[in-house]
């Protein structure tokens, strides 16, 4: 009998170290006339008014030769997209790295030295004629060394212009002209069902191309960055497709290859996702005109509506984001946003969740001015807000991946309480734990409530960061939690 196994599902990120080839052998091989259509029926079929099977030969000829492999090096010992990955080994995605480090002649995780440098491998595209290269931030964050290799043989040295972990998205440069390069489309023009079609260096294998379509639009919350509207396809995607483009049949980068959906022992699964090509241009463009990525800010917690709280607040469609916190001076405030509020539209456009809002606000320039519809006590109202900086507001802003004990938490909602059992206290809910971090260690678990930080109650988010900003630097950060039914003072020691 086999024993019950637990399969996790993850999302892994799409960097591979090391290429390999898999060469299957069939004895006897026949070919078989019925599986394969004549030319002369495939003009009958579109002759008959049939739509016409796809032909991704177009795409191939004038993508592959603007996809770039990116090899990369680094001495360091980081963690991908900081500390909220359980992969210490920035290129072990295989869930048992030791062994897979092993069998390819690679330093093992924990034995890398400064004479064995860990080694990895990801894509890009190139945007511009002169060199200019967008790929993702994971696959170029902290690397000692990056180095391009073109799809004429051509290698070149990069440097990186700009990045912004919250979107995993990376601009980098190269000394080339005259180079071979691939337009923007719009990525809100993308359909469901659509063909596309992705390009990169899985494993190691340079130019390859696989197909698919786009199977969903929109996908949030899926806990692989922050700012995440990804376009879910089942192109196949593997490790080291990271940073190739996906493209539309005529040729236009519609996103930017970022992540599978798998578990410890495969790779491809059917679920791949990338980064809408409007949110890869909005990266760019700040970078190019600033430097860096300036995000817009509003100083809310958001909850999605879901179909209990559509129907406590009496709302006739299952759409919008609850407002579950103001923060004190922050643009929200100063506009008159209150808490219970529900916004359901920006500027005319729908809101559909939480993440749509977070993510629209997070493309706004701070400053520039948004018209919000918002449902109060059953009564739709028009509230004018400015955007504002989230550097205005520092110890508001959650950090996931610069968190030092490791923890994200959020307030405590009614609904929250009710499926933890909170029913008469207050603080902050753990909603994400890293596996590594120090919180985790001492045995805090998601759901854990927090009361209170360094002997101070928390009944929010901004309270909660603020407590943990004042921790001296000399002493660990003392939580009072409530987990499950047990009370606990726990001392963690910042990072």
């Amino acid at each position: 009998m086999y024993k019950n196994r637990v399969t996790i599902f993850k999302i892994a990120l799409a960097l591979s170290g090391m290429a390999f080839a898999l060469i299957s052998f069939t004895s006897n091989p026949q070919v078989v006339p019925t599986q394969r259509r004549s030319q002369t029926e495939e003009i009958r079929s579109q002759s008959e008014g049939k739509e016409p099977v796809a032909d991704f030969r177009g795409v191939a000829k004038k993508a592959i030769p603007a996809v770039v492999s990116i090899k990369v090096q680094t001495k360091k010992k980081t963690s991908i997209l900081g500390d909220d990955s359980s992969f210490q080994d920035p290129f072990d995605f295989f869930g048992n790295g030791n062994d897979i480090w092993k069998f390819f002649g690679l330093p093992k995780r924990g034995e890398s030295s400064q004479s064995q440098p860990l080694i990895g491998q990801g894509s890009g595209v190139i945007v511009s004629p002169d060199g200019y290269i967008l790929t993702n931030s994971h696959v170029v964050n902290e690397m000692d060394s990056i180095n391009i290799l073109l799809n004429d043989g051509r290698e070149f040295p990069a440097k990186v212009l700009g990045q912004d972990t919250d979107s995993d998205l990376a601009l980098i440069k190269i000394d080339a002209s005259e180079l071979p390069y691939l337009a923007l489309g719009d990525s809100d023009r993308l359909e469901v069902g659509q063909w596309v079609a992705a390009i990169g260096n899985p494993f190691g294998l340079q130019a390859t191309l696989t197909a698919g379509v786009v199977s969903a639009k929109s996908r949030n919350n899926l806990d692989i960055v922050p700012y995440a509207d990804f376009i879910q396809t089942d192109a196949a995607i593997n490790r080291g497709n990271s940073g190739g483009p996906l493209l539309t049949l005529d040729g236009e980068v519609i996103g930017i290859n970022t992540a599978i959906a798998t578990n410890a022992a495969s790779g491809y699964m059917g679920v791949g996702f990338a980064i809408p090509s409007n949110m890869a241009k909005h990266v760019m463009e700040e970078i190019l005109s600033d430097g860096k990525v300036t995000h817009g800010f509003l100083g809310i917690g958001l909850q999605s509506i879901d179909y209990h709280l559509a129907q406590a607040f009496g709302l006739k469609k299952v759409e919008g984001a609850l407002v579950t916190n103001v923060l004190k001076n922050s643009p929200a405030e100063k506009a008159g946003l209150q808490t219970e509020d529900i916004i359901i539209a920006y500027n005319g456009r729908t809101v559909e969740n939480a993440a749509t809002l977070r993510n629209a606000v997070y493309m706004m320039k701070p400053g520039t001015s948004a018209m919000l519809t918002v449902i109060r006590k059953d009564q739709q109202m028009e509230i004018p807000v400015v955007v504002g900086h989230t550097e205005e507001h520092p110890a508001s802003v959650s950090t996931p991946h610069k968190n030092q004990l490791g923890i994200e938490v959020e307030n405590l909602t009614p609904e929250i309480a009710r499926n933890f059992g909170y029913t008469d206290e207050q603080g902050v809910v753990i909603s994400k734990i890293n596996p590594n971090g120090v919180a985790a260690m001492a045995g805090l678990k998601k759901g854990a409530l927090v009361l209170s930080v360094n002997r101070k109650k928390v009944t929010n988010v901004t309270e909660y960061n603020a407590a943990i900003a004042e921790t001296p630097k000399d002493r660990p950060a003392l939580l009072q939690v409530r987990q499950g039914d047990h009370y606990l003072y726990i001392s963690l020691q910042l990072n």
